[in-house]
């Protein structure tokens, strides 16, 4: 793993409760190279810089200070085209599901076209929602015991961390030598926060056509979302989508 792949992959912790935990994972990825570390809401103020966060990043203090604390998650994840939640729990909507070790090929590829990356953490008690899900573009489960899948999250951190590092390495030692370069075409995917700005767009423009009932939506939204979820939306097709809606709402 190089620097420059360090710095497009950013780990998101959400609405972080215990400044161990905060501490325990700045430890862990600091171990493994990496370092943009980024802090959601978590549930104090400056957590990073509580006693105990310290304390147990023992020696990666420099990640706590560098960490990054913001209110919205859209903005965190604004210009990423890979988005994934890490959740053992499976959703009727949402993004498409994948594994872990699938998931860490698209990251290599990913990073390998110089696109920006970012992995999801959530709650410690109840995990990510289904708000913070509607902003990525897939869901990512460790295979772990089918009875018992709980990790900590500073231990799914480490997990994915080392894992990650090995992926990384073993990729760029292979394209080195000249026995994997691959070809991607590089799709200019639209961001998981711009896709959501254009559903609720769209969501106004069926409602001027009465299409969508808002007193009585039932479903048709949170389908809609997990279709273009699936699809993996460019640029250019979000601008069109909204164009449509911009459209819906001016025949009103």
């Amino acid at each position: 793993m190089n620097a420059a792949q360090a710095k497009l992959l950013s780990w998101l912790l959400i609405e972080t409760s215990h400044p161990g935990n905060v501490g325990s994972a700045a430890r862990a990825l600091k171990t493994m190279g990496f370092s943009n570390l980024h802090l959601i809401n978590p549930k104090i103020s400056g957590i990073a810089q509580e006693s105990e966060a310290i304390a147990l990043a023992s020696g990666a203090q420099d990640l706590l200070e560098s960490s990054q604390e913001s209110h919205s998650l859209g903005a965190a994840v604004k210009n990423c085209t890979l988005v994934l939640g890490l959740t053992s729990r499976e959703r009727e909507f949402g993004p498409p599901a994948l594994d872990w070790v699938h998931a860490r090929s698209l990251i290599t590829d990913a990073l390998y076209q110089n696109q920006q990356v970012a992995l999801l953490f959530g709650p410690e008690r109840t995990g990510l929602d289904n708000h913070h899900l509607s902003l990525c573009t897939h869901r990512v489960y460790l295979d772990a015991n089918p009875k018992y899948p709980s990790l900590n999250l500073a231990q799914a951190i480490m997990v994915c961390a080392f894992t990650l590092r090995e992926s990384l390495h073993s990729f760029n030692t292979h394209t080195r030598e000249g026995l994997h370069v691959p070809r991607i075409d590089k799709s200019d995917y639209a961001d998981p926060a711009a896709v959501v700005a254009m559903l609720a767009h769209l969501r106004e423009g069926l409602e001027a056509i009465d299409y969508l009932d808002p007193t009585n939506p039932k479903k048709l939204m949170v389908r809609l979302q997990a279709l273009f979820a699936r699809s993996r939306l460019h640029k250019e097709e979000v601008d069109l989508l909204r164009g449509i809606a911009k459209q819906m709402i001016l025949r009103k």
